[in-house]
């Protein structure tokens, strides 16, 4: 076994040269003063943001590092600190149809603590007088009060009543200055997250009796931006290939940090918002504008949208993981046409072909074992939301149900059936859940065995009809459930794969 030295400030002051292919920070960024608090110490902060703000660095635009702030007990913020802050991100996926893959030691992260053990040193942060910005990723649940909180506890025990209580702490060291306000900036994955989290905040501090003096200066000098992160992070390297990096690196890292090369951080807000954005961005993948709601659009109705439509057709073909999906003869092709074809043209976004483009091709990384039954987590509340906007306006611009969105909602109705999750369930793997499934293995169950083309069709109406579960009644696009009925008799007649061939075959006599 080599004895490789451990990547920390020592290895990068030394200035060694530990391989051709990756290059150490210059010594000089570990002097950067701490500018930055983030509460989460997770992979998308480290992929994302902490990249971001290292090429901001890099570009003498930030010039400051960042504090982790770490409260699920994971030990991350240990393994932080025994490197100095320092990782390796790895990027790999593929680029104008061309894999590509670099390593880059990120030097934007200087420590990390922990709120349950260190928070008298949390708050002594926000006595600090160069912090400028607050960070957040939570998960979509951290966004949310604790009903069993309190003002006394030491922490708080959500993360909106610990900003709040940060907050208050530097609110009353700098005696309520305006020019001590920050920009807040949360990359939880819910609308209008910076919105939702202010409005959290000023609860907490009206319940705990923080006072008017300090919700004055909250509204006046700190500034919640929404934002829209869109990278995948999959963080930890696979077992198998620790060997490999390590070999490549000529140094240990128990922090590397693998991803995508696609990046996006867009940041809307006021106007001390978007001048912190402008200013300290020097990638394109961190941006303001004055309206985030196009971007999240894209995203939801292109790859997430696609990402939902492929699943079940994948599934029912044996596919394992999205890059199997799209890589397939005929999922490839079909799952293109729906993106390229149906989904796009109802879109009136920024830089919509180039994004949907991006997207296959993101899909197609070879890297990224993105398992598709992952996704399946609540899918059918994810068709309503991602897919079903996409049905409706190209049945309102087209005249005509769109072909290839029809066959993956019918799949999906195949799906529910249970087969595939039940034969899981038997072998002892996980079967994601799915709340809003009930209705549709309901519609299955009253036809029970049944295959006839007048049963077939009663289900599907019946399903279709459900504006609870779509939030429309599909029937009322003309010809929909009739096509899916027919892709739904299709598929049980012969299974996907012969459905999906007459299906592509059909398209194509089409275009003819």
């Amino acid at each position: 076994m080599v004895d490789r030295p451990v990547l920390n400030a020592g290895l990068v002051r030394a200035g060694r040269d530990v391989s051709s292919g990756v290059k150490l920070p210059d010594a000089r960024m570990l002097e950067l003063p701490e500018k930055a608090i983030q509460f989460g110490t997770g992979a998308l902060l480290r992929g994302l943001i902490g990249h971001l703000l290292d090429e901001s660095n890099a570009a003498g635009r930030f010039n400051g590092r960042v504090v982790a702030i770490g409260s699920t007990g994971s030990g991350r913020d240990d393994l932080i600190n025994s490197q100095d802050g320092l990782f390796t991100l790895l990027s790999e996926g593929l680029e104008k149809g061309k894999a590509v893959r670099e390593y880059r030691v990120v030097s934007s992260l200087s420590r990390a603590l922990s709120a349950v053990n260190q928070w008298d040193e949390v708050l002594a942060l926000a006595r600090n007088p160069d912090i400028e910005v607050i960070f957040s990723n939570t998960t979509e649940v951290g966004i949310a009060l604790d009903p069993s909180d309190a003002a006394g506890l030491t922490p708080p025990r959500s993360f909106p009543a610990k900003l709040a209580r940060f907050l208050f702490e530097r609110a009353k060291a700098f005696g309520y200055d305006e020019s001590k306000g920050v920009v807040v900036l949360p990359s939880e994955l819910i609308e209008r997250n910076g919105e939702v989290l202010r409005d959290l905040v000023l609860k907490v501090a009206a319940e705990w009796d923080f006072g008017l003096k300090f919700v004055a200066w909250l509204e006046r000098s700190v500034s919640f931006g929404n934002t829209l992160v869109d990278r995948i992070v999959s963080g930890t390297p696979a077992p198998g290939r620790v060997g490999e990096i390590e070999e490549d690196l000529e140094f240990r890292d128990e922090l590397v940090t693998v991803c995508e090369p696609f990046r996006m951080f867009a940041i809307e807000g006021d106007a001390r918002v978007r001048a912190w954005a402008e200013r300290v961005s020097a990638d394109p993948g961190l941006f303001a504008t004055e309206d985030i709601g196009p971007y999240r659009e894209r995203k939801v109705r292109i790859l997430n949208g696609g990402h939902t439509t492929m699943v079940p057709v994948a599934l029912l073909a044996g596919c394992e993981t999205v890059h199997d999906a799209v890589t397939d003869e005929q999922i490839g092709p079909f799952v293109r046409s729906a993106i390229l074809d149906e989904i796009l043209p109802t879109l009136r976004v920024p830089d919509g072909e180039k994004f949907a483009r991006e997207t296959l091709e993101r899909f197609a990384n070879p890297f990224i074992g993105h398992a598709l039954m992952d996704i399946t987590l609540h899918g059918t509340a994810k068709l309503k939301v991602r897919v079903v906007p996409s049905i409706l306006a190209y049945a309102k611009n087209e005249g005509r149900p769109p072909a290839n969105l029809a066959f993956g909602f019918a799949a999906h109705l195949v799906f529910m059936r249970g087969e595939i999750q039940e034969a899981r369930a038997a072998a002892g793997r996980s079967v994601p859940a799915d709340a809003a499934s009930e209705k549709i293995q309901h519609a299955w169950s009253a036809i029970g065995g049944l295959r006839r083309a007048a049963d077939i069709e009663r289900m599907v109406r019946c399903v279709c009809g459900d504006e609870e579960l779509w939030g429309v009644d599909l029937c009322a696009v003309d010809g929909f459930s009739e096509m899916v009925a027919q892709d739904v008799a299709s598929i049980l007649r012969g299974g996907v794969r012969s459905a999906l061939q007459s299906q592509l075959g059909d398209k194509a006599a089409a275009v003819a």
